[in-house]
C-alpha cells in the first residue's frame, strides 16, 4: 500500500475518479479535472491510497485554510474508500497521512463534514477519534446573480488601487487619494 499526492495534471486522476464517484457520483473526468484546476490555487489537493496491486482504493480531497474558529485547519472535502476495500485499513492510513500533513503545516484541527445518512462513515470517524463539534447548514443559491451586487469590486484596476492604497488615504468613492 502506498500514498500518492496528485496534482491537477496528473494522469492518475482517471484511476482515482471511480473511487471518488462512490462519494460524488455527479463527477465525470472533465468536471473533476476542471474543479481541481480551479481549486488548486485555492489550496485544493487530492491524495490517494493504492493497494499492493497498484489499484486506487481510497482518496481524499482536502485543503488547509485559515479560519477564525480554528485559526488554521486542514479541511477534508472528500474522504472515501472504495466499497470493495473497506475495513482493510486504507481509510485509516489515508486519514493518518492527512493528520501528519495538518500537524506539519501548523494546523490546530482536521475538520470534515459528513452526510447524515453515512452512518458507516460516522462509525469510522468516531473510531479514528473525530467528534461531532458542530452542525453544518446549507442553502442552495442561484449560481449567477442577475446583476452583480458590487460591480465596482469587479473592476481589476479599481481593486488594484484599493488594495495598494493606505486605508486612511482613500477617497469616499474608494479611489486612492
Amino acid at each position: 500500500m502506498h500514498v500518492v499526492e496528485l496534482d491537477p495534471g496528473d494522469p492518475t486522476l482517471a484511476e482515482v475518479l471511480p473511487v471518488l464517484r462512490e462519494l460524488r457520483p455527479h463527477l465525470d473526468l472533465e468536471l473533476f479535472r476542471s474543479i481541481y484546476h480551479e481549486g488548486w490555487p485555492q489550496g485544493l489537493r487530492f491524495t490517494a491510497v493504492f493497494d499492493d496491486a497498484d489499484r486506487c482504493v481510497a482518496v481524499a480531497g482536502w485543503r488547509i485554510i485559515a479560519s477564525t474558529s480554528a485559526v488554521r485547519k486542514l479541511y477534508v472535502d472528500d474522504l472515501v474508500t472504495t466499497s470493495e476495500a473497506r475495513s482493510a485499513g486504507h481509510g485509516h492510513v489515508l486519514l493518518n497521512h492527512l493528520v501528519r500533513i495538518a500537524a506539519t503545516n501548523g494546523c490546530n484541527d482536521i475538520d470534515l463534514d459528513s452526510g447524515t445518512h453515512r452512518v458507516d462513515a460516522h462509525r469510522f470517524y468516531f473510531r479514528e477519534g473525530l467528534v461531532i463539534s458542530a452542525f453544518h447548514f446549507r442553502r442552495a443559491i442561484a449560481a449567477e446573480p442577475e446583476e452583480p451586487l458590487h460591480p465596482e469590486r469587479l473592476d481589476p484596476d479599481q481593486l488594484a488601487i484599493n488594495l495598494t492604497a493606505e486605508p486612511d488615504r482613500l477617497e469616499a468613492d474608494g479611489s486612492a487619494a
